[in-house]
């Protein structure tokens, strides 16, 4: 009758382990069945399996399963093909070898190492502990080189991820590269659309879970796809939520940009997840085809930006939701509806008052604003198509002289602190050793214009660089009134233009807006450049004196 009933562990990790045949389940379940027939006192009642787990952590299933049978007494030996099996971390491991096991009556045999607590001469304390320590010395060296390499391919482009986003897939022929699952990317490029044109979120996930369009996580799910425990899912059943919305109007991801290294763990013993600041993110642009276009990944954040309240419906933002600013006290101003005989009336006001130290507050028809905000915008785009049409008769090198002289004399400026830096640093030492200063001295002074050359050199390297982006980037000034120019032909106003072209407008009275377009550093730069030139016509030129007042106003 066998004294023991013996459980059989195996395991296999996802690491180099793998590489190893003589480690593979099958070879060790046959050496622990040989090791079993020789032995007529043990019974195997059971085998548990761990294909795929770290020795470093024991929160293994099979693990925990072999331990409920033996806190149960349905087993009392447990055999594996050598300790590396049981565990890889020297303090856990050595607990359960010296403690748990122990007090439970268990038999441990490691087949390999030659190690049987049944028999004292076997179980030796000092060699299992060195046995432990080698393990546990083998597990951190793997992941110290698996880190490095890791960081290597994700400095070098390479996407390591196991769970493409969704919208992308694995490059069959490169796992290291995404491409875009069209499928997907249709719903993300909708979800942006839907999102400038002013939808809300939730009103986009409704909408979405109406259509019966899939979630990411369902989606995945449905074509057998890897996906991360959770993913963009944030309910049981998997439907679209508005969090699962805003996750994907926030990922960068979608316009090209490979962003990796967001998390990391303390050590390879820990599996606390540690969130790094984003700018220890790795990121590297262009690595892949974008689905979004970067201009309207952009704007789909300023439009986040802006206190978006919804109507009541919650299915649109208002046209100026966020923008308007009592031009006053400086608060925002809310809209509201009133019904007077059947008629609507919406109008803006000062929700401040002057009961509350508005002085002048002001209530403005949104009929009225609507009207006046548009004439402005159609008049502005015109003024930055015909700047663009005179930057165009004028060459590039003639607007960026002026420009370009300013960075030569600021490198002039630090080649000379850079050279003084570095003749005080050569006769130093001639000056320590004629015992004309310290040593302290010498030390304090060396390391004083070792940092001044150092920031010298950095300024020249920063200034050189913007220098050349300046005389080789010709087609900068084009993203900015190519901005404006794509509503060159706009008759109505929408949320979208809104958002694209304005930051804010200030309301001083109702016949008084101060409209503050994006892009207006680079719209004055280029006109005081002009003006400089002498290249910049009436019309224009009345604009850069408004503009200048205003600045001297609010400075």
């Amino acid at each position: 009758m066998p004294k023991y009933k013996g459980d059989a562990y195996l395991r296999l990790s996802y690491s180099a382990d793998r590489s190893v045949e003589s480690d593979s389940i099958a070879n060790q379940k046959k050496l622990i069945e040989d090791f079993v027939a020789a032995h007529p006192d043990i019974e195997l009642v059971s085998e548990r399996v761990d294909d795929g787990y770290s020795g470093v952590l024991f929160d293994r299933p099979a693990f925990q399963e072999m331990m409920n049978d033996i806190v149960s007494g349905k087993i009392n030996c447990v055999i594996v093909k050598d300790l590396s099996r049981l565990g890889r971390e020297y303090i856990e491991t050595g607990r359960y070898l010296r403690q748990v096991f122990p007090a439970y009556g268990v038999r441990f045999i490691s087949v390999n190492d030659g190690i049987d607590t049944a028999n004292e001469q076997n179980g030796d304390d000092l060699h299992i502990s060195l046995k432990n320590l080698l393990n546990d010395t083998y597990c951190r060296d793997i992941s110290v080189k698996t880190r490095s390499a890791l960081l290597t391919k994700r400095q070098n482009g390479d996407y390591v991820g196991s769970c493409p986003i969704y919208g992308y897939r694995k490059d069959p022929e490169n796992k290291n590269h995404l491409l875009i699952d069209e499928d997907a990317a249709c719903v993300v490029r909708d979800i942006y659309r839907r999102r400038i044109d002013g939808a809300s979120a939730k009103h986009i996930a409704e909408e979405l879970n109406r259509l019966g369009v899939l979630s990411p996580m369902a989606y995945k799910d449905s074509r057998g796809l890897p996906h991360p425990t959770g993913g963009f899912a944030d309910v049981p059943d998997a439907k679209w939520s508005a969090r699962a919305v805003i996750r994907i109007l926030q990922e960068e991801t979608y316009t090209g940009v490979l962003l990796q290294g967001r998390q990391e763990t303390h050590n390879h013993k820990l599996k606390n997840i540690i969130q790094k600041p984003a700018e220890e993110w790795i990121r590297i642009e262009n690595a892949h085809a974008p689905i979004i276009q970067k201009r309207d990944f952009d704007l789909v954040q300023k439009i986040s930006s802006l206190d978006t309240r919804t109507a009541p419906d919650g299915e649109a933002v208002y046209l100026f939701s966020g923008l308007l600013v009592c031009g006053c006290c400086g608060g925002r101003m809310t809209r509201k509806t009133n019904t007077v005989k059947g008629k609507k009336y919406i109008y803006y006001h000062c929700p401040t008052g002057k009961k509350k130290g508005c002085a002048h507050p002001v209530m403005l028809k949104e009929a009225d604003l609507i009207d006046c905000v548009l004439v402005s915008l159609q008049a502005h785009i015109q003024h930055v198509v015909s700047l663009d049409e005179l930057l165009d008769s004028i060459s590039e090198e003639q607007i960026n002289q002026e420009e370009i002289a300013k960075f030569k004399a600021q490198i002039a400026d630090n080649e000379v602190k850079l050279e003084e830096a570095r003749q005080f640093k050569a006769t130093l030492y001639e000056n320590f050793i004629s015992n004309l200063i310290s040593k302290k001295d010498y030390q304090d002074l060396k390391n004083l214009y070792t940092g001044r050359a150092e920031e010298a050199q950095e300024a020249i390297d920063r200034l050189r660089a913007e220098m050349e982006m300046v005389t080789n980037n010709s087609s900068s000034r084009l993203r900015w009134t190519q901005h404006f120019k794509a509503f060159s032909t706009m008759t109505t106003l929408d949320r979208r233009a809104v958002i694209a072209m304005i930051q804010s407008i200030r309301v001083r009275g109702k016949n008084d807006l101060v409209i503050n377009f994006r892009y207006m550093i680079e719209y004055v730069k280029v006109l005081k450049r002009l003006d400089r030139l002498g290249k910049l016509p009436p019309d224009l030129r009345e604009i850069l004196d408004t503009l200048l007042a205003m600045e001297k106003e609010a400075a």
